[in-house]
């Protein structure tokens, strides 16, 4: 993983380097659909989180781009979890249901290829990975229906970086000159333990995607 991670660090140097780039700003703010895997125990569906913040293109070849930005992003999910460590006390197997509500910087380092552009219109599709560091970290937790914490900081549970790998698609739309509208779909998969003391408790999502680029 941190091999990776560096991979792609040197190929952002390499492409922001390059002196025929073309970079491309925007803004985005889109809503998020999170669920958890779990290693002991099951996710209990889907919650909604949101992710806001400005996104960049850079055009280093026709129709290829390294396509970075600085996001806030949240991420929520439930899950029951057996023996939840954190609380957990006694030999009893008890099944606490959990829901993290976490919210990151994301870095996202990603690849994107786009097609040629018809009627005003390119699609694309997009492959790479997300850096994520942990700004909050809340839960709620409950064992057999009775409330044991509420909103409760779970900073001292969770893991300051996360790492995911994206895949996605979409497309964009030039309204003039060099403004566009860009809409799709990304699948962000956690590839880090977001919990400690011995919990594997992975975060993942899905994301519709908004933005305009200027």
């Amino acid at each position: 993983m941190k091999r990776t991670l560096f991979l792609l660090s040197f190929l952002s140097i390499f492409v922001f380097g390059k002196a025929n780039a073309q970079l491309r700003l925007g803004l985005t703010a889109h809503p998020n659909f999170g669920f958890l895997k779990v290693e002991n125990g099951k996710s209990n569906g889907i919650s909604t989180g949101f992710t806001y913040g400005l996104m960049s293109d850079n055009e280093f070849a026709e129709n290829y781009c390294f396509s970075t930005g600085l996001l806030i992003t949240t991420i929520n999910g439930s899950g029951a979890i057996i023996n939840y460590t954190p609380y957990h006390t006694g030999t009893a197997t008890t099944d606490y249901d959990v829901k993290f509500k976490m919210q990151y910087i994301q870095i996202p380092l990603s690849i994107k290829l786009k097609t040629d552009e018809q009627n005003d219109m390119k699609w694309f599709g997009q492959f790479g990975l997300t850096t994520d560091f942990r700004i909050s970290a809340k839960q709620d937790v409950q064992r057999a229906n009775q409330t044991i914490a509420d909103n409760v900081n779970a900073s001292d549970f969770t893991n300051f970086f996360r790492a995911g790998m994206i895949i996605g698609g979409g497309a964009e739309y030039r309204l003039s000159g060099k403004t566009s509208l860009m809409g799709g779909l990304t699948y962000n998969n956690g590839l880090t333990n977001i919990g400690k003391k011995d919990q594997t408790i992975k975060n993942h999502y899905v994301a519709i995607n908004f933005g305009i680029f200027f």
